[in-house]
């Protein structure tokens, strides 16, 4: 069964850091560019990050250039998103999608994640 479920999620205080970690089961993950998505509540989604599946090129977000940082590990068959300096503008549902490119437009994917919930709050 093709799966990525998101962990990692919770609730951190401004300035603070977390690692999301996107889990595949089911396919290589590798051989997908990675996409991180957002949704902030009542706000359509964004994207985030994106890694390569064909050399590693990552592409970031202006709002999260310098702070966020997309990686995966090929033993583990997952994804991760590592937020530093996380700002009150960050929390959100953020999820994982596997594609077979990085696009502006996002239109190559063909796995989802659900999600988990980012809060920061002090």
């Amino acid at each position: 069964q093709v799966q990525l479920v998101e962990s990692g999620g919770g609730l951190v205080q401004p300035g603070g850091s977390l690692r999301l970690s996107c889990a595949a089961s089911g396919f290589t993950l590798e051989h997908y560019a990675l996409y991180w998505f957002r949704q902030p509540p009542g706000k359509e989604r964004e994207g985030v990050s994106c890694i390569s599946g064909n050399d590693g090129s990552t592409y970031y977000a202006d709002s999260v250039k310098g702070r966020f940082t997309i990686s995966r590990d090929r033993a583990e068959n997952t994804g991760y998103l590592q937020m530093s300096s996380l700002k009150p503008e960050d929390p959100a549902v953020y999820s994982c999608a596997a594609a077979l490119y990085c696009t502006k437009e996002a239109d190559t994917i063909r796995y989802r994640g659900q999600g988990t919930q980012v809060t920061v709050s002090s």
